[in-house]
């Protein structure tokens, strides 16, 4: 397979999940597998490189910008069989966003819980953001790799379904017992009978550094020979060096000298509350440490306490300190000896083939409209009769053009009637740009009329009633008309109405009806930014400017008698049902014996009416309605295969 893992961490970074990345690429790429890494900041290992900025006072952290340009440009010239973005960075979104555009297949890792971080820096009220954030980035992945079970319920439970467990795996060779260093342990001034405690890590806030010193001072009370080693750099460091000098801080260390002071210790202290899983926990059991640490991620599922090492519930810091002042007691010696063996089996082999499976299985996920060349193919076309569309609004910002597109692509219909504010004059004059996706849609149209002999009715609606002077007009297959009675197979009569005749205020006071247009088109902005704070949040989509703007009109244009003066139209024109849009709001219902129908629009509901070819009406949503299209497609090509490997 061709690999592409997007991430803001690596080789020769210290942390976790570079350890982690670095220990699944080599594997993948000694199974025979083409393996890319894309990584933000510098490039010196090879890697291709995307802007990042250092994090506020946090310099060892690198957050990647979004790189949509350079990421479009590569996969499209070299395009892999599946992505795995490793960090949640406005770069790996963005990673995501371009992978989905471009139909390859994603999935991501959850290695750090950066929603509880905001509470060890005092900024608890962005919790909710933070998580909504990375679930606007995970939901769209087709898995979403976790470290614990711990971790995959939580997500789980957020909402990310298809979250599953990736284990980690710990170098039992590298660490070991047999690199223990009597003169190392000299140069901390401790002998053979001292205890020495070692924290390994990033010397930083959410690490809950301080409990650990605490808890070796109390240790010191009783035994003065203790010692503290802290391996790690980060921005508390030069604080606690300060305030404590008598702990030791050795900086960054790695490979075979990081395990040999790991082996040189006694006691591993790991007070953090707030690890997906804490890779240091193996590594510590694996070099014959007594480790101490909080019930929770790799503690959970490797230590049993008064077995292989200590731990205690979450959060019970009194508890930690006294299983740090019981470990200086020298009644340790058979949990040091158990501890290897307990991490034994944790083998980096077993968990790069079951990454490697997982890939490989989300690399068969195939989206119908893309070939294997990464090129978007031509859909597969729903076949009816009449398709009836309203409200589109083009010129505005807020008009879905590329949703109105694909939809037209999806379908072939023998008429298709725009049933009115098609295209908004009004915004026009007001100074909107028309943009070239707008002509897109007009561009889609006139295809269909040409290559598929589409018959369209364009009625005007009243926000495209520049239209009144050319009516009745007619040219080719297009026809310009007011109102439209339309027929089904079964002889049943439908009046087609845009529907701004009903409305009080569009026929008898257009100034209010227009200073009500530009309030709607606000309404829309705040909408895009209040739904896009809400999202952050985790939120669904919620319509701000429809609920402001049912209200405004029901107050001054008396629209909830809309349905009723249609239902009158329809009687006196002697039809069954009737066909319109203008309120925005999609319906099919009987309104006393007339079968009321409203096609909605394409700025925030996104529905149309469509005739089946036995005349029965059906009211459709965009998404729905894609998500069929591509279910029949995925099923078809999947019997054209079975029928090639049965030939």
């Amino acid at each position: 397979m061709r690999i592409d893992i997007v991430t803001d961490t690596y080789f020769p970074d210290i942390n976790g999940v570079a350890m982690t990345l670095g220990r699944l690429v080599k594997g993948l790429s000694g199974n025979g597998h083409r393996v890319r890494i894309i990584r933000s900041g510098n490039d010196a290992d090879g890697s291709a490189r995307i802007a990042a900025i250092k994090l506020p006072g946090y310099k060892e952290v690198s957050i990647g910008l979004p790189g949509p340009i350079k990421f479009r440009k590569r996969w499209k010239k070299k395009r892999p069989d599946v992505i795995y973005v490793a960090t949640e960075s406005p770069m790996g979104l963005s990673a995501v966003s371009v992978a989905c555009g471009l139909g390859i297949p994603i999935t991501t890792g959850f290695h750090t819980n950066f929603h509880q971080y905001m509470e060890q820096y005092h900024l608890k009220g962005l919790q909710g953001a933070a998580m909504g954030y990375l679930k606007q980035l995970h939901t769209r992945a087709l898995a979403t790799f976790a470290p614990s079970k711990e971790v995959v319920e939580m997500l789980k439970n957020e909402g990310i379904a298809h979250a599953e467990l990736l284990g980690r795996g710990v170098d039992t060779e590298l660490y070991h017992p047999s690199r223990r260093c009597e003169e190392l342990r000299q140069s901390w001034q401790a002998s053979s009978e001292s205890t020495v405690y070692m924290v390994v890590g990033r010397v930083a806030a959410e690490k809950n550094i301080p409990l650990a010193i605490d808890a070796v001072q109390l240790v010191r009370q009783e035994k003065p020979d203790a010692q503290l080693v802290i391996v790690g750099d980060g921005p508390l460091r030069a604080e606690l060096e300060a305030k404590h000098p008598w702990v030791i801080f050795a900086g960054t260390k790695r490979d075979e000298e990081l395990a040999t002071y790991y082996a040189s210790a006694d006691v591993l202290l790991f007070p953090s509350e707030t690890e997906t899983f804490g890779n240091v926990v193996l590594e510590g059991l694996a070099s014959g440490l007594h480790v101490i640490s909080y019930d929770y991620a790799a503690a959970a599922e490797t230590i049993v306490h008064g077995s292989n090492g200590s731990k205690c519930r979450k959060g019970d810091r009194l508890a930690f300190k006294e299983c740090a002042r019981l470990a200086a007691d020298g009644q340790n010696a058979h949990l040091r000896e158990a501890a290897p063996a307990s991490v034994q089996q944790r083998s980096w082999t077993k968990i790069v083939d079951h990454f490697e499976s997982k890939l490989a299985q989300a690399a068969r996920h195939k989206d119908p409209l893309i070939n294997t060349k990464g090129q978007r193919v031509i859909p597969e076309q729903f076949d009816c009769r009449t398709v009836f569309l309203s409200d589109i609004h083009l010129g505005t910002a807020d008009s879905k053009t590329e949703e109105v597109v694909s939809f037209l692509k999806h379908i072939r219909c023998k008429k298709l009637v725009l049933n009115g504010d098609i295209i908004d004059g009004w915004a026009l004059r007001r100074g909107t740009r028309w943009q070239n996706r707008h002509s897109r849609v007009i561009r889609t149209i006139l295809k269909k009329m040409e290559k598929e002999y589409t018959e369209v009715l364009y009625l005007r609606g009243n926000h495209d009633d520049i239209l009144d002077r050319f009516l009745p007009f007619a040219f080719g297959s297009l026809r310009l008309i007011k109102e439209h009675i339309h027929t089904t197979p079964t002889g049943e009569r439908y009046l087609v109405v845009h529907g701004d005749g009903f409305d009080s205020v569009a026929t008898n006071h257009r100034w209010l009806a227009l200073l009500g247009a530009i309030g709607y088109d606000t309404l829309l902005k705040l909408n895009r930014f209040y739904n896009y704070y809400r999202s952050f949040l985790g939120k669904e989509y919620f319509s701000l400017s429809k609920a402001v703007k049912g209200k405004v009109k029901s107050a001054v244009s008396f629209i909830d008698k809309y349905e009723e003066q249609l239902q009158n139209l329809a009687h006196k024109r002697e039809c069954k049902g009737i066909i319109c849009g203008h309120i925005h709001t999609p319906a099919d219902k009987m309104v006393g014996d007339v079968h009321y129908l409203n096609s909605g629009d394409w700025v925030e509901s996104l529905t149309a009416i469509i005739e089946h070819h036995d005349g029965r009406m059906e009211l459709v949503n965009y998404q729905d309605f894609i998500r069929q299209c591509s279910q029949r497609m995925l099923e078809r090509q999947s019997a054209e295969e079975n029928i090639d490997c049965v030939v």
